[in-house]
């Protein structure tokens, strides 16, 4: 009883404040940290119309993000300067309020994506959550000397002939797959300041690249594992105090 109501839905946020801050760090050196609140609110959305349709919120949730990651990589020329995330944002948002608003099944899913309900995590839900975790990690090791590249000597692909769309489409998938899963279990907001606040910090401290990864990975799974204890103890929305924790630690350190 114990392990399922605590232990489980605990060890889902962990792999997550684990990867999350390390995806997010990539998201900030490529300018597209919007990116991430955009993809979490398409999740959102995809989920909600899954549930209406009768079909399982999560499968709902990965295929709206991975369209949306491709789309945005195949649109990129036409929406440039974040316009494509700025549609993103708003689309997934108006979807996910609208069905909450006119569908009651979906409106305690919608309270749940939007509040940070961490505690609903089963079994099911952590093993989804650890094979992305491990998926996304594995990724990023392969895709990372080649995102790096093309941020700091973007030329070097066409000196090399080589095409740079693969990892840009890969990384955007990736992401956004990601993401859809960190949705599901910690909330809209709660992934975005997993996302953006210690990556943040990390990049004002740290001195070299890796030193950066490592601090955001310190810094996400401290917050999330006090915020975890906090939120249990007051009995309380894990989202909202995991977000306000992060804010108040990024203006102490900031």
């Amino acid at each position: 009883m114990w392990s399922e109501l605590f232990l489980v839905p605990f060890l889902t946020g962990l792999a997550l404040a684990v990867v999350l801050p390390l995806l997010g760090c990539y998201l900030r050196l490529r300018d597209e940290w919007l990116a991430a609140l955009a993809y979490a609110h398409v999740a959102a959305g995809g989920a909600l119309v899954a549930l209406v349709a009768g079909l399982p919120p999560t499968l709902g949730g990965l295929s709206a993000a991975a369209l949306a990651g491709a789309g945005r990589h195949f649109a990129a020329h036409r929406l440039a300067g974040g316009a494509s995330q700025a549609l993103l944002l708003l689309g997934g948002w108006s979807v996910a309020v609208l069905l909450a608003a006119n569908q009651p099944l979906a409106e305690r899913l919608a309270q749940a994506l939007f509040d940070g309900q961490l505690y609903f995590a089963d079994s099911g839900r952590l093993a989804w959550v650890v094979t992305g975790s491990v998926v996304a990690v594995a990724g990023l090791r392969w895709l990372s000397r080649r995102l790096l590249l093309a941020r700091l000597y973007p030329d070097l692909f066409r000196l090399r002939g080589l095409a740079p769309w693969p990892v840009r489409l890969g990384f955007d998938l990736l992401a956004a797959l990601l993401l859809a899963l960190a949705t599901m279990s910690l909330g809209v907001m709660a992934t975005f300041a997993l996302l953006f606040v210690p990556p943040w910090l990390a990049f004002r401290r740290g001195r070299s690249w890796r030193q950066a990864l490592g601090w955001a990975v310190i810094g996400g799974v401290a917050a999330y594992g006090a915020a975890f204890a906090l939120a249990l103890h007051f009995d309380q929305p894990f989202g909202p105090v995991l977000a306000l924790l992060l804010v108040l630690v990024g203006l102490l350190i900031a």
